[in-house]
């Protein structure tokens, strides 16, 4: 993954300020701020693309669901109309081999 981040996990937990004769320099907290500021929105960011992706997926899988859905439907009617045709031609065949064997 590339690095998108200024701060680590670390780099947070580790940060050490130098303490001037008031309390620590506001200038040196003020950027590590700015720096944390930074990574928040990148974070934002990319939740907000991450969400996104995750949207278009789920509506394509949803619509490769209705798709399946409609393919099944349609075989099982092909195969219905098949089972019907091959029933009419084997009573066909069975009423013209009865006719055949009962006329003789």
């Amino acid at each position: 993954m590339e690095k998108r981040f200024k701060l680590s996990v670390e780099d947070v937990l580790e940060k050490q300020f130098n303490i001037d004769f008031k309390g620590y320099s506001s200038g040196e907290v003020d950027e590590f701020l700015d720096l944390v500021i930074s990574d928040y929105q990148q974070y934002n960011k990319m939740i907000d693309e991450l969400g996104s992706h995750l949207q278009e997926y789920e509506r394509q899988i949803n619509a490769l669901r209705a798709k399946i859905v409609e393919l099944e439907g349609k075989q099982g009617a092909m195969s219905t109309e098949n089972n019907g045709a091959g029933n009419i031609d084997i009573l066909k065949r069975l009423t013209r081999l009865e006719n055949e064997v009962f006329r003789r």
